[in-house]
């Protein structure tokens, strides 16, 4: 019939011209995190192009996802501060943080802009202290809180996912400094990740009891879980820059031993939930039938095997692991695989007659 798509042409552009930003995910930074950190996957194994090319997205979902989050807090801020205050939405806006804190490492690594990257290092640093201390004081004392069962997912862990990619970010940028800039910058990282993995050790426990001794659904295992792995991987890797950063500050040449061993402390921690991970996915989609479709946050699952390849490569590079070379060459094929995928489906969505803003 003459003009039948007419009016899906006219709600495709009414909706990207006219986005309903109220329904926007919190969590929808770990795009910009996933797209950044399997750039770096990719260029690792000698992918340049793929890598700038993922740069160039990564750069331009930061600012479309920015300039819709502005357009939610004008239009819809009660909404917004929802879901900040809320125990199973607030803890995405951390993505925010380590969005930045990617991108930034991407200006270093690949554009060697590290003026690019000090502007981003400190919009996650101002970002990590007003979230954390605004999300957490709201969640202590808000008077109605839901069971543990309820409350809690692996997307908690996105806070110890923030508070690593400052210390990585940092670490970066103080070989950029001059003395005593470095040493400062250097301790930041240092502090960071010894915070950051304190905080995993009390969120994981939450999590895993969580686990054990609640009832558990195919749709409780939301994608986020794969956090559980990401967050020691970002921590492996902010370990293995601090290990390299050593000869720079004193005090990380004094413990070098203590951060070796956190290292793979932490690496081996990552590595033994990929295959439990894997199983309660074949669990939920191919036992339960749980359906698989889009959703934003498996963006939050794309991120850490980029992160596992990255992690894994800058300690196999400090600790001199280079059996661990074949490792970091397939999870960066995988992390591309997937990201490829989840941008697909992405589109997809995009272009549906229903699909989200």
């Amino acid at each position: 019939m003459p003009g039948a798509d007419t009016p899906t042409r006219d709600s495709l552009s009414g909706r990207l011209l006219r986005p309903d930003v109220s329904r926007l995910s919190p969590a929808y930074f770990a795009m910009v995190m996933a797209t950044g950190i399997v750039s770096l996957a990719a260029d690792q194994i000698g992918l340049r192009g793929v890598a700038v090319a993922l740069f160039a997205v990564a750069g331009i979902a930061y600012v479309v996802l920015w300039g819709l989050t502005l357009m939610r807090l004008l239009r819809h801020r009660a909404r917004l501060l929802a879901d900040m205050f809320d125990h199973l939405r607030g803890p995405g806006f951390f993505t925010m943080v380590a969005a930045s804190s990617v991108l930034g490492s991407e200006f270093v690594l690949l554009a060697d802009r590290p003026a690019a990257a000090f502007v981003l290092w400190g919009v996650a640093a101002f970002l990590w202290f007003g979230l954390t201390y605004t999300i957490f004081t709201a969640l202590t004392i808000k008077q109605v809180k839901p069971p543990l069962d309820q409350g809690i997912s692996g997307a908690w862990l996105l806070a110890v996912v923030a508070t690593q990619s400052i210390a990585v970010l940092s670490t970066l940028l103080a070989v950029q400094l001059p003395q005593p800039y470095r040493l400062d910058l250097n301790f930041l990282a240092l502090s960071m990740w010894l915070w950051g993995g304190m905080l995993y050790i009390w969120l994981m426990s939450l999590i895993f009891y969580r686990y054990a001794f609640f009832r558990f659904s195919p749709g409780d295992l939301s994608p986020p879980y794969w956090i559980n792995m990401g967050a020691m991987a970002i921590s492996t890797l902010a370990g293995a820059l601090l290990i390299r950063n050593s000869q720079d500050a004193p005090f990380l040449h004094s413990i070098v031993p203590f951060m070796k061993g956190f290292t793979v402390f932490y690496w081996a921690t990552g590595t033994w939930w990929i295959p439990m991970l894997l199983i309660l996915g074949v669990w939920r989609h191919v036992y339960m039938r749980f359906p698989l479709r889009y959703d934003p946050l498996y963006w939050g699952a794309v991120f850490p095997l980029g992160m596992y390849a990255v992690s894994t490569h800058q300690m196999a590079l400090a600790l001199e692991f280079h059996f661990l070379d074949p490792l970091t060459r397939t999870f960066s094929v995988i992390a591309l695989i997937v990201w490829t995928v989840a941008f697909l489906a992405y589109l997809v969505n995009l272009l549906r007659p229903q699909g989200a803003a």
